[in-house]
C-alpha cells in the first residue's frame, strides 16, 4: 500500500489518483482508519455504473444528509462538510471505468466536483483512489 501510506503520511498530495493495489476493501479501510482518517468505498462494478447509482453510492458511504438531492450540486454540497474531526478523507472507487466509459459527461462532472473538494481549502484532505484499468484520465496521477 506504499502509494495509499505516502498519501495518508502526507508525502504525497491528497488529490485524485490512479491506483492499482489489489488489496481487500477491508484491508484499505483498516489501513486508512488506522492512520485516523476516514473511509468510503464506492462499487463501480455493481452500483455505480450509472450516474445515478454514482450518486447514491457516494451518498451512502459518506454519510450523506437525508436531504441529499443525489445530483452534481448536492454532492458538491455535500462534500464540504466530509472530513469533520478526522484527518482526512479517502474514496476508494473501484471500478471507476464502467461509468466513464458508459456516460462520459457524467464520469467527467464526477472528477470536477470531487477535484473541487480535494482543491478546497478546508483543512481536511481529500483523496481519491480510482482503482483499476480504464481509458486514459488526462491529469491524473498514478500512485503506483
Amino acid at each position: 500500500m506504499s502509494g495509499l501510506a505516502a498519501v495518508l503520511a502526507g508525502h504525497e498530495p491528497p488529490g485524485i489518483h490512479l491506483w492499482h493495489g489489489a488489496f481487500a476493501v477491508g484491508d484499505v479501510r483498516h489501513t486508512v482508519e488506522h492512520a485516523g482518517w476516514a473511509f468510503g468505498h464506492v462499487d463501480g462494478w455493481t452500483t455505480a455504473d450509472t450516474k445515478a447509482g454514482f450518486l447514491a453510492a457516494v451518498g451512502e458511504t459518506l454519510d450523506f444528509p437525508d436531504h441529499y438531492g443525489q445530483n452534481f450540486d448536492a454532492l458538491a454540497d455535500c462534500l464540504h462538510d466530509v472530513g469533520t474531526g478526522v484527518a482526512g478523507v479517502v474514496l476508494l472507487w473501484d471500478g471507476w471505468a464502467t461509468l466513464a466509459r458508459a456516460d462520459e459527461r457524467a464520469f467527467s462532472i464526477a472528477l470536477s466536483v470531487l477535484g473541487s473538494r480535494v482543491n478546497a481549502d478546508r483543512g481536511v484532505p481529500f483523496a481519491v483512489l480510482l482503482r483499476g484499468d480504464g481509458p486514459p484520465v488526462p491529469g491524473i496521477t498514478s500512485l503506483d
